[in-house]
C-alpha cells in the first residue's frame, strides 16, 4: 500500500493534474482533446504535456481509460482518494471533531 500511496500523493501534488481531476469529476469520459481544450483556458498546456499528466494519473489509478472507436475516454477512479483519506485524513481527525462537538456543546450549554 506505501508505494500506491506514494503514487497517489505524487499525482495529487501537481495543480495541473487536480484540475484535470477536477475537470473529470464535473464530467466523466473526455476525451483528450477535449481535456487539452478546457485547459487552455486555465494553463499554458501543450498536447503532449496534458498527456503526460494523464499518464502520472493513470499509474496513480486516479484515471482509468476506455477505448471507443478511435477514441480514448478518461474517466476519474475517486476510490485511491477515498484511501488515502480514510487512512491519512479520517483516523486523524475523527477524535478532534469529537471533541470541538463536546466543547461547543458544553459551551452552549453554559
Amino acid at each position: 500500500m506505501g508505494e500506491d500511496d506514494d503514487k497517489v500523493f505524487r499525482a495529487l501534488g501537481d495543480p495541473t493534474r487536480r484540475l484535470l481531476l477536477d475537470l473529470l469529476f464535473a464530467r466523466d469520459g473526455r476525451t483528450l482533446t477535449e481535456l487539452v481544450t478546457e485547459l487552455e483556458r486555465d494553463v499554458e498546456m501543450t498536447r503532449f504535456g496534458v498527456m503526460k499528466h494523464l499518464n502520472v494519473l493513470e499509474e496513480a489509478g486516479l484515471v482509468t481509460t476506455r477505448r471507443q472507436g478511435r477514441e480514448k475516454l478518461h474517466f476519474l477512479n475517486p476510490v485511491p482518494i477515498r484511501l488515502i483519506h480514510d487512512r491519512w485524513i479520517d483516523k486523524y481527525t475523527e477524535h478532534r471533531v469529537a471533541m470541538l462537538a463536546d466543547l461547543k456543546h458544553d459551551l452552549e450549554e453554559q
